[in-house]
């Protein structure tokens, strides 16, 4: 009797201690920067293709690029968990809490680095391929290495990583870099910062308390403010080269003008606050940011499929 009552229960306590095991590596890629990083490289492909490209090749480098993305995200876990330990904001994650050990996350680090490399050589292109294995060494070293803890430039600069899934997706179709990737690229390249002062913002103390020089950490929030409205500026304004560029009908047109006003209302009023004293809501431009690009990166993939 012992032994049936004991079965049900040390089979549903296996499950949920894989499923735990999976849903923290999961964690350690860092999966809503992958989303972001992914929701621009279908677009860029359709684009490049000036329709719908072939779904495998879709499905491939997306595949690619989320492994690179994964990647680059555990290795910037396993080389931060240091600091992670100091902030609120990433006292969950799986290093800190010890679920998965260093070793195990360096592993899967270089693991899924090598795959995600060898995949988009195998399924698409070697410039691809090239420009997955670009993303994570411009991430990890360029960025987490070198510029997270000793500069204030770092989003500025490190921000180049979260570029790449566009050309990734452009190489993936074309084999080649044209002048609309590069357009695409400068657009992402300028709303980084945008769009990630306003969380160093939010999370000033976090920062502080870990000794990273953000923005917000080194500045004052008028300074970082006038900052948010300079990039937000330059990324609507880069936003309408791809009209001639791309070229785009009026369909993106219409949109890229509309998602503009929108982001700069919003990055405005968060300077209207700090010059007023107030910390305003920084948090809202940084949901508005992503509501923007997501807009925007519809409308470039939707742009191509229409007469008009």
């Amino acid at each position: 009797m012992s032994t049936q009552n004991e079965a049900p229960v040390q089979a549903p306590a296996t499950r949920r201690s894989v499923g735990r095991t999976i849903k923290n590596y999961v964690a350690l890629t860092k999966p809503r920067v992958m989303e972001l990083l992914l929701v621009v490289t279908v677009p860029a492909m359709i684009l490049a293709e000036g329709g719908l490209p072939n779904l495998w090749l879709v499905l491939a480098t997306l595949i690619g690029g989320a492994m690179s993305a994964g990647s680059a995200g555990a290795f910037n876990c396993y080389i931060d968990r240091d600091m992670d330990r100091k902030m609120k904001r990433t006292k969950s994650r799986p290093l800190v809490t010890g679920e998965i050990s260093d070793r195990n996350a360096l592993i899967f680090s270089w693991v899924l680095g090598v795959l995600s490399v060898a995949w988009l050589a195998l399924t698409t292109n070697w410039l691809a391929a090239a420009l997955g294995a670009g993303a994570i060494f411009f991430y990890v070293v360029i960025y987490t290495l070198l510029l997270k803890r000793h500069s204030e430039q770092n989003i500025i600069w490190g921000g180049i990583a979260g570029c790449f899934p566009v050309l990734i997706g452009w190489a993936a179709v074309t084999g080649s870099l044209d002048w609309a990737a590069w357009v695409f690229f400068l657009i992402i390249f300028l709303w980084t910062p945008a769009h990630y002062w306003p969380l160093s913002m939010r999370y000033r103390e976090d920062y502080a308390a870990a000794g990273v020089p953000m923005l917000g950490v080194v500045r004052g929030r008028v300074t970082v403010g006038l900052q948010i409205i300079l990039y937000t500026w330059a990324t609507v304004a880069s936003s309408l080269l791809l009209i001639p560029f791309g070229p785009m009908g009026w369909t993106y047109t219409v949109v890229a003008v509309a998602a503009g006003v929108y982001f700069l209302v919003e990055a405005h009023r968060l300077y209207g606050s700090a010059i007023r004293g107030h910390e305003g809501k920084p948090m809202r431009v940084f949901h508005s940011s992503i509501t923007y690009l997501s807009v925007l990166s519809i409308a470039i993939a939707v742009d191509p499929l229409l007469p008009f």
